[in-house]
């Protein structure tokens, strides 16, 4: 006898979970960042090695990802994904365990390719569930949900992870070498029960998923236009879209950066002169706006156009940047940390802008977003470089140009041409988001 399908309201809260625990997962690479520098005692660039590999998933495996959503179905990609990311965060016992930072980074490649998989498979197939007139209400509940996970990872498991006292250079110096090495190989064995939870947490969603009876919606994913061959070439001719991946590649970017540089940045003496676990506490603040501050551009974009209030959230960013350089103490460290509340519409309103009226190469947009995501990777690489010769402070010139682009597309650069011929200036009207 076969047995019935899981109600839609179900089928969405399992997957809206998967959303909160690849949120929590991308986090904890803010965590990992000092943890490892401290271990293997790195400079800033080599510490952003972590998110290079980890974002630069997101560009080396979006279209493969693609692939197989299109040739298995929406469920069977979703259980392939969180098997996948599973085996990566399993692969951080080995590597704690010889240590081996080059172990770590293969580790966090696997990881990041499994949560491609689930950004491929998973926004789309939440928004396809149910009455298509709230699509877009349940697809913002499991963002908000993933935005949950990116705050509460830090303040709970961070802690553990950074649970040892990090010492100095000049302290290890003073060490033994056999002292040295037993405190390296402590400090690297802190990551081995965080992940290994993780792994089995993310093993028993697969097995959920895999096991109930929630729809395939296989049939979904052949639905774009068959009777023609579309290009990324012909993609790319749309200024908006062309803007927009710059605008995602450069907004992720920043975010990243941010976020990489936090710990290590309120642990400075004229900062906040925290410790390290202390600080990674402080995170909560800064993902914990960007979910607030979802809920509250929702409401506001109720009666301001989308675009004009991601100008005005860049703008406000790139302020509290300035601000943070400019200063010291509680005002530099909070209003650093404030602008986790900004970045809070700047992903979803850049990607809405970006495929609005694409038609039948909404698809090709799309791939060609989420592999602007990449952008996590490259940004922070830049900072870290900037960071090892001027500072972490002087650093954050980086992020703050970023938002000064952000801005300008707000303004200008995602207004919607009504034709490919059509001169990049002009522009038609756009309904709110």
């Amino acid at each position: 006898m076969k047995q019935r399908q899981l109600s839609t309201p179900v089928t969405i809260a399992i997957i809206s979970l998967i959303f909160f625990a690849w949120g929590g997962m991308t986090s904890l690479n803010d965590v990992l960042i000092p943890h490892l520098k401290a271990v293997f005692a790195m400079n800033y660039a080599q510490t952003m090695l972590i998110q290079f590999t980890f974002f630069g998933a997101y560009f080396l495996m979006s279209l493969p990802s693609g692939a197989i959503v299109s040739r298995i179905g929406y469920k069977s990609s979703i259980v392939i994904g969180l098997l996948t990311a599973a085996v990566g965060a399993a692969m951080f016992y080995p590597a704690a365990r010889l240590p081996s930072y080059a172990v770590f980074l293969a580790a966090l490649f696997v990881l990041a390719s499994g949560i491609t998989l689930l950004q491929v498979a998973a926004n789309p197939y939440i928004s396809l569930l149910g009455n298509p007139a709230t699509s877009h209400s349940r697809l913002n509940l499991a963002q908000a949900l993933n935005s949950l996970g990116t705050t509460v990872f830090p303040f709970f498991i961070g802690p553990l992870i950074l649970s040892g006292a990090v010492l100095g250079a000049d302290q290890l110096a003073a060490m033994a070498p056999e002292a040295v090495a037993a405190y390296k190989t402590t400090q690297a064995q802190s990551v081995q029960v965080p992940y290994l939870l993780l792994a089995g947490g993310l093993l028993a969603m697969a097995a959920l998923v895999l096991l109930l009876r929630i729809p395939s919606l296989r049939e979904a994913t052949d639905a774009g236009d068959t009777l023609h061959h579309h290009t990324y070439r012909e993609t790319l001719q749309h200024s908006h879209l062309r803007w927009g991946v710059l605008a995602i590649f450069l907004y992720v970017g920043a975010e990243v950066s941010i976020g990489s540089f936090l710990i290590n940045y309120m642990a400075q003496p004229d900062i906040g002169g925290l410790s390290e676990a202390t600080a990674s506490r402080y995170l909560v603040y800064y993902w914990g706006g960007a979910m607030v501050g979802r809920f509250i551009g929702a409401a506001l974009m109720t009666v301001i156009d989308a675009r004009k209030l991601l100008a005005l959230f860049a703008v406000v960013a790139a302020a509290l940047l300035a601000t943070t350089m400019g200063t010291h103490g509680n005002i530099a460290m909070w209003s650093v940390l404030a602008i986790g509340l900004f970045n809070s519409i700047m992903f979803p309103t850049i990607f809405a802008s970006a495929i609005e009226g694409m038609g039948p190469l909404t698809g090709k947009a799309s791939s060609l977003l989420v592999m602007a995501i990449v952008g996590g990777a490259l940004v922070p690489m830049l900072q870290g470089g900037l960071a090892d010769r001027i500072g972490i402070q002087a650093a954050f010139a980086v992020p703050l140009a970023c938002y000064a682009y952000i801005a300008w597309y707000g303004m200008r650069g995602s207004r919607v041409a009504e034709h490919l011929g059509q001169p990049a200036g002009a522009a038609i009207a756009h309904p709110r988001h």
